[in-house]
């Protein structure tokens, strides 16, 4: 984009055509010191590890392997690896769009008999320790 040996245009013109500071064309980005790399590469073995740590308790992991870090220094360094804890996000209930919502037939249907209505259960239950998924119904 910006050509520094343009004979007509300075490198300041150029830089004021595009709508680009001045200062970010001479910008030159710092890598991570040796120390951060480290603690990044500790936060990656641990994540994979404890992929459910969040940054309080990397904090306090790495606290506890004798490095003194701020909660703050370890949240921009698992940000920066794009790393976060596995955790249940808000609104898990909610249905797709796309999905199809099945009418309830039995409203304002008076049950007045016996046997006159009907119904069954599957749901799906937790993995056991296994692995294992289990359908619970009326065999248990």
């Amino acid at each position: 984009m910006i050509e520094p040996a343009h004979p007509q245009i300075s490198i300041a013109r150029q830089c004021d055509l595009i709508g680009l500071p001045r200062s970010t064309y001479y910008y030159q980005a710092q890598g991570e010191s040796a120390e951060n790399l480290t603690l990044m590469r500790l936060l990656d073995k641990q994540y994979t590890d404890t992929p459910y740590y969040g940054v309080r308790r990397m904090t306090a992991w790495l606290r506890s392997q004798g490095y003194h870090v701020n909660h703050k220094r370890v949240a921009r360094l698992m940000h920066t690896m794009g790393i976060e804890a596995i955790y249940p996000k808000p609104h898990l209930s909610q249905g797709h769009p796309t999905h199809r919502v099945y009418p309830y037939l039995l409203r304002g249907l008076p049950i007045i008999r016996v046997n006159q209505v009907w119904s069954t259960e599957n749901s799906l239950n937790a993995n056991d320790k296994n692995g294992c998924a289990h359908y619970a119904g009326w065999w248990g």
